[in-house]
């Protein structure tokens, strides 16, 4: 896959201005009316978490031919989950399951405290709206801990239409945008 030669590629502006600004409105406004939506794995204060939501689920839709430009691919989607990390919160080094074979990992927002993430050993600082595409079963991937009071992050996943992982288009769902079946 010579677009992605070291398993990942940084894509500045993945989002438009416009979809930072909805998406930072969405996902401040979903934090603050979670009440049963939390990991308490990554962060003692626990982190707002959706899978397969709606409104990033379209994302998911809406970039997928700009993933197969970048990818050099024919994809089929398979689901979206974002998170709002807080104070303490890491992700620990690991890869990913066969519905992840092409993730985007895309930075909506944050406080302003930088928070790398760490592709392979190469250590890299998104801007708002700035992406990494990699190929998130076979690389490794994490992050430090957080010192930040936020952080809304959204992880992007799709599977090549011709390869091993094809049957987990929609991650299994009967539909995008609803929880798993």
């Amino acid at each position: 896959m010579d677009a992605m030669k070291n398993g990942y590629k940084l894509i500045k502006n993945f989002l438009t201005k416009e979809e930072r600004e909805l998406l930072t409105h969405y996902t401040r406004l979903k934090h603050r009316t979670n009440f049963d939506s939390f990991d308490m794995a990554q962060s003692d204060q626990g982190d707002t978490m959706f899978y397969g939501d709606p409104v990033t689920d379209s994302l998911l839709i809406t970039k997928k031919d700009l993933m197969e430009r970048e990818t050099g691919l024919k994809l089929l989607p398979t689901y979206t989950f974002w998170r709002m990390y807080s104070y303490g919160a890491d992700l620990k080094k690991h890869t990913d399951r066969p519905s992840c074979e092409y993730s985007v990992t895309v930075k909506i927002s944050s406080c302003g405290v930088k928070w790398p993430i760490f592709m392979a050993g190469a250590e890299m600082e998104l801007e708002d709206g700035d992406a990494v595409i990699y190929k998130g079963c076979d690389l490794e991937h994490w992050r430090e801990e957080f010192k930040g009071d936020w952080h809304s992050q959204v992880f992007i996943h799709y599977v090549n239409k011709n390869g091993p992982h094809r049957e987990w288009f929609k991650d299994k769902r009967v539909m995008l945008g609803t929880l798993k079946q």
